[in-house]
């Protein structure tokens, strides 16, 4: 599916506003900010209170506060105070003895006067169960790269008392040990848990629900992160499944924006809110694509535990029985022997629902992970009409053993990460203090636990990793979703893309030393993370005392990473434009690849416009960045020594500055475009579907119209059919004369019709399926600034009806298009294998195997 580089602003008008649940914590959860002297408010207006009064004694205990907040903690409460524990000490707080808890504790391991936080080793008991033995959360968090640590457990109803005594106390196998804790939340919960089918023996099960159980990973599978007030009650976090996902076949990530939502018909509405049910992530929708790779996710855990797996389904495109039908491995076993259909097991589209599988774990030391794996089920009988796997959330429990015990050993961090540990200590001289704060932790990494983040797993060619004595994994945690295998930077220590680069590219950029990079970005601090592509992370940082950079930094299982690497170099050394994002320099050290740029402080177009979690751009703003970017473009077309195309215009290549200046970004899949002499170059097709020219697509011919197709993120499937494709949309409702449809309800009555008229003539001709009938970037340039000077000029005509169609003199701007109606407008809907329609709609919709 096509769009033009125009319909970025009709996206703009396709914005659906997802209800969002507010719901406040239970009436008798309990919430301590321990060691703190007066109840407080986190973040998300949360009050916790001081934790005395569940304590019967303090003796041997005493509140403290940590001397420096490090910037990835989500609030100042309850992380900056402390109870500091020299002797056991029990903590009592009133339950319903046949009611579930979820019991949390939050651990800061900071500095916290002459106290050493590298000597703090304890055990953590609660109504007879181990919970944590000889835990040490500096080392848990230094070997996670997290500042802070959460650990979740649910508890199971303990019958015979109405008090739950949770213990903690220091370990007597170290000099000096004591225990600490920042946070402590109790909150009442229904029976969550049920009884599970054990994958690999159809006729055994285990009981969750008498189970005590600690919480490894809680996953909104394809959406955001979902904090505790957005939970629906139960006060959880639900986190990014990004980080967990193992090789490259990462699939596609969708969201459905339909006003009906969520139906919770037979299941109680706290097993998972709205915002999990609402996203996922399928395999794709060509066959030839899906059913050639596995869609993976992997933990890494404990052995010699039994685990409980929560998969959470909602249906939204599909309303009939094998029509998604798949297959569901677990460990490299079938978990589904008949198969999984989420409309089977729901009855109905949008309709939610969960499954839950059990797996034990040998005491092996190759047996430390979990697999999951989703495979379309490729059979005659039935034979599905869509080959496709799809998952919404996913939840991971560990079961309490025999003997109550649900500890496990704190992980060793890795030589790679004790290298970088000392990497950062060089430059990091001046703290003296006897340990640094643990560093550098994002909100997503800091979930539950020591497993819940061993979970994020370096890519794996073919060969185990080295393991550690311990038998905790050798790990340094990299996201996992690299559309590409792995691929060294250097050979013989050597440098390959500084050997690739051009003298004159080389001399043109500043040369960073790692330490440098480091430096600037606390140790590539996951707090500075301000974006993830498929080069790499970006993360915020300062250079020479001040200045503020963006530093994107190579994913080393990115095979095309050395590529896009030099060829971003080589592009931007040589381009200086107000409307291009401007390189400072690069840094090749160590296998690490990073590249510095300006920081844009306002992000990038697609979070304005319909990621809505930023400023509602006025029309106006919306025509000056487009006409920004546009002018990029055009210098890249014609400005430059060659034509250079950039291969993959979209909203989150577009970046805005803190003047709201457009600046084009991301040339590691840039190709330079033809001479005089050629009308096209042949090339692979690259970019991201849904932005591509179809030309270019079909034909593998390059040109400079390719880039005067760029939208929304195109493929949308959770939209009615008819609006999966913005293009195809935008022009149904052109010919219909039903522009209201695409009209953000934001700017209804502040658009001048005149200047409407002109935009949606500009963006119809972008629409073209053949390059030679779409306008040049100049043209395109000319039309764009035409369409605002009439915008700062015309008359609004407010509360006008502006989208019941057309303004009445469009008929004749469009008997005024180099292509005639016909052609432009009544082939969108043809089913001719040449009519871009045709081609994209078969990548959304397959028709064929």
């Amino acid at each position: 599916m096509h769009s033009s580089f125009f319909a970025i602003l009709l996206h703009a008008c396709l914005l659906f506003d997802l209800v969002k649940l507010s719901l406040s914590d239970p009436a008798d959860a309990i919430a301590l900010a321990c060691g703190a002297s007066n109840e407080a408010t986190d973040a998300d207006d949360r009050k916790w209170e001081p934790d005395d009064k569940y304590l019967p004694s303090k003796e041997k205990s005493q509140s403290v506060r940590a001397q420096l907040q490090d910037p990835s903690l989500p609030s100042e409460v309850p992380y900056m105070t402390a109870r500091i524990i020299n002797a056991e000490l029990t903590y009592k707080f009133p339950i319903n003895s046949s009611s579930r808890y979820f019991l949390r504790f939050h651990f800061y391991p900071a500095v916290y006067g002459s106290f050493n936080i590298s000597n703090s080793y304890f055990s953590v008991k609660a109504g007879g169960f181990t919970l944590l033995n000889n835990f040490s959360a500096a080392i848990t968090a230094e070997a996670l790269t997290q500042a802070y640590i959460v650990k979740e457990y649910s508890l199971a109803p303990m019958e015979s008392s109405d008090t739950l005594e949770v213990v903690f106390k220091p370990s007597d196998k170290y000099p000096d040990s004591f225990a600490f804790v920042n946070g402590i939340e109790l909150v009442p919960t229904p029976d969550i848990l049920d009884s599970a089918k054990l994958v690999g023996f159809s006729d055994q099960s285990i009981d969750g629900k008498t189970a005590t159980v600690e919480t490894m990973v809680r996953l909104n599978v394809g959406g955001n992160y979902v904090g505790p007030t957005k939970d629906s009650g139960l006060l959880r976090t639900w986190y990014d499944d990004t980080p967990y996902l193992f090789g490259a076949g990462a699939g596609v990530t969708s969201s459905d924006n339909a006003t009906n939502g969520v139906e919770y018909k037979g299941l109680p509405t706290y097993i998972a809110p709205d915002d999990v049910y609402l996203t996922w992530r399928s395999m794709g929708p060509d066959p030839n694509v899906t059913l050639a790779y596995n869609l993976t996710w992997t933990f890494c855990v404990d052995p010699t535990f039994s685990y409980i797996i929560r998969l959470h389904f909602c249906e939204h495109i599909y309303s009939k029985v094998n029509q998604r039908f798949f297959n569901i491995f677990i460990n490299n076993q079938t978990a589904t022997p008949n198969g999984a259909d989420v409309i089977g097991w729901s009855g109905a589209k949008d309709v939610p629902v969960y499954k839950d599988f059990a797996v034990n774990l040998p005491n092996e030391e190759d047996k430390r992970e979990i697999l999951l794996q989703l495979h379309p089920r490729d059979t005659d009988d039935p034979k599905p009409e869509y080959y496709d796997a799809i998952l919404n959330g996913l939840e991971l429990f560990k079961l309490s053993d025999g003997n109550k015990n649900l500890a496990g050993p704190n992980p060793i961090p890795s030589e790679a990460l004790v290298k970088a540990e000392e990497n950062r200590k060089d430059f990091k001289a001046e703290d003296n203090s006897n340990i640094k704060v643990i560093g550098a932790a994002s909100g997503v990494a800091a979930a539950f636990g020591v497993l819940a983040a061993v979970v994020v797993v370096m890519y794996r060619k073919k060969k185990k990793m080295p393991r550690t004595k311990s038998g905790t994994s050798s790990w340094l945690p990299v996201y996992g979703n690299s559309h590409t295998s792995g691929m060294k930077s250097t050979i013989g220590g050597s440098s390959v893309a500084s050997a690739q680069l051009s003298t004159e590219a080389a001399a043109n950029c500043r040369h960073f030393t790692l330490g440098e990079i480091r430096k600037a970005t606390k140790n590539f601090d996951e707090s500075h993370v301000i974006g993830v592509g498929g080069f790499g992370k970006v993360y915020r940082g300062v250079i020479d005392g001040s200045f503020k950079v963006a530093i994107k930094r190579s994913n080393p299982s990115s095979e095309q990473g050395v590529n896009e690497f030099v060829t971003e170099i080589e592009m931007l050394s040589k381009l200086r434009h107000k409307h291009l994002v401007s390189l400072i320099g690069y840094c090749e050290e160590d296998g690490e690849m990073a590249l510095v740029y300006d920081y844009m402080a306002r992000g990038t177009l697609r979070e304005h416009l319909y990621k809505g979690n930023k400023t509602i751009l006025s029309w106006k703003q919306r025509l000056e960045i487009v006409i920004g970017a546009a002018k990029g473009l055009h210098y890249l077309h014609t400005g430059a020594k060659y034509t250079i195309i950039h291969r993959d215009v979209k909203t989150t290549n577009i970046l805005l500055d803190d003047n709201w200046i457009a600046k084009v970004s991301d040339f590691g899949l840039s190709k330079t475009g033809p001479d005089m002499n050629q009308t096209h170059v042949s090339t692979v097709v690259k970019g991201s579907f849904g932005y591509l020219d179809p030309e270019y697509f079909r034909r593998q011919q390059l040109t400079e119209k390719s880039d005067v197709l760029c939208a929304r993120p195109a493929l949308n499937p959770s939209l009615p059919k008819e609006q999966v494709s913005l293009a195809d949309w935008a022009l149904h409702c052109v010919r219909k004369g039903n522009i209201d449809d695409i009209i953000d309800h934001n700017l209804k009555g502040t658009i001048k019709p005149e200047c409407l008229t002109k935009y949606v003539d500009t963006a119809v001709k972008c629409l073209s399926d053949h390059g030679v009938d779409r306008p040049s970037m100049s043209d395109l340039l000319w039309n764009l600034e035409f369409a605002l000077q009439l915008q700062d000029n015309g008359d609004v005509q407010k509360g006008s009806d502006t989208g019941k169609g057309l303004p009445s003199n469009v008929s004749m701007h469009l008997s005024t298009l180099e292509l005639d109606d016909e052609d432009l407008i009544g082939k969108s809907s043809s089913t001719d294998e040449n009519s871009n329609t045709a081609i994209f709609s078969q990548i959304v919709r397959p028709t064929g195997r």
